[in-house]
């Protein structure tokens, strides 16, 4: 039996991408994205919940990541979730969930590129998104051990 394994998310930039040039030349870029939620409690007072997500890149995509986009830059992306592992110094195994993405669209920026997938016109997933800024907390901290191991 196979599954299907899609993700979609629409969010913001906490980081610049980080580019990487791995062992076969070819290009890679690491983007952590912030996705909120907002609703109101029983008691009446707002609520807020900001995940972040691990977003890897490949090849000439990753590249257009690098040079276009910029910390809080908001992004339209579709992959499939990947989960990999390694050990690390001393010997621990550790365990990284990331969205491998396929197609990345810029959305809510000053240009009218088309370029395929490297659009920044809003796409209709996000037509309602806010085109400002927030401030979604702080990005999390990762271990050297969390590089991509190639």
């Amino acid at each position: 039996m196979s599954g299907v394994n899609k993700v979609i998310i629409v969010g913001r930039l906490g980081a610049d991408p980080e580019l990487k040039s791995v062992g076969n030349g070819q290009n890679v870029a690491r983007l952590s994205i912030a996705t909120s939620e907002n609703w109101t409690g029983k008691d009446g007072q707002k609520q807020e919940r900001t995940e972040w997500h691990r977003v890897v890149v490949w090849g000439r995509q990753a590249e257009n990541c690098a040079k276009h986009l910029a910390k809080g830059r908001q992004v339209f992306v579709e992959g499939r979730l990947q989960t990999r592992s390694w050990e690390d110094q001393q010997g621990q195994k550790k365990y990284a969930t990331e969205i491998v993405a396929n197609n990345v669209q810029f959305l809510g920026g000053n240009s009218e590129r088309t370029e395929g997938a490297y659009n920044t016109n809003k796409s209709t997933a996000a037509a309602g998104a806010e085109n400002s800024y927030q401030d979604f907390g702080p990005e999390p901290q990762f271990d050297a051990a969390d590089e991509i191991p190639f």
